[in-house]
């Protein structure tokens, strides 16, 4: 099939991909501080990670990704989840997560925030991203690739998760508290893609 070919003239949905990163040291997880005047996501705690670059595979996005943000060199990673972000417009965005154990290495800030080690203990007490209370214990443990789905609505985050050995996985609505310290669960309930 010739390039052109691919092309859809704007006629059917598109997606921004995206790679997103937890490597782990023991019992501790690698975060990103987001940095003060970080346009999405200031002061809050998320993965490494971001945009894919053209020729670019996902997992090569990711090593970069890490590089650029931590300051840490990596060879391999697991790929985890697969999260497709419904938006009220295209494009949305499908998001590659990957996980892996950190080298040695000193850590180095980036304009994205800081990189910082927290022990799994203390990572609810942070201002997180509003999916990672919910992403995270997922993609740490061992199993099947997980697919995901996010979409938006007036109550805020509604995330879905499947795996082929567990066809559903609990489904999960979040919003943010009004809080910048903190962040409520909504219940737990399926994700029926009404908006």
């Amino acid at each position: 099939m010739r390039p052109e070919d691919q092309l859809n003239a704007g006629v059917r949905y598109t997606v921004i991909p995206r790679v997103l990163v937890f490597l782990t040291r023991g019992d501790e997880v690698l975060l990103l501080h987001g940095a003060p005047d970080k346009k999405l996501w200031a002061g809050k705690y998320n993965g490494l990670g971001g945009h894919i670059e053209p020729g670019e595979t996902p997992h090569r996005a990711a090593i970069r990704e890490v590089e650029e943000e931590a300051g840490l060199t990596l060879t391999a990673l697991t790929l985890r989840a697969i999260v497709h972000v419904t938006l009220a417009s295209a494009p949305g965005v499908l998001f590659f997560v990957f996980t892996g154990a950190a080298p040695p290495g000193e850590l180095h800030a980036s304009t994205e925030g800081a990189p910082v080690w927290v022990a799994r203990s203390d990572i609810a007490k942070l201002p997180l991203v509003e999916d990672l209370p919910e992403l995270l214990p997922r993609v740490l443990e061992p199993g099947p690739l997980i697919y995901g789905h996010y979409t938006f609505s007036a109550d805020g985050l509604r995330m879905t998760f499947e795996s082929p050995a567990n066809s559903r996985m609990p489904n999960v609505a979040a919003r943010a508290s009004s809080s910048a310290n903190s962040r409520s669960v909504a219940g737990k309930r399926p994700c029926n893609g009404e908006s």
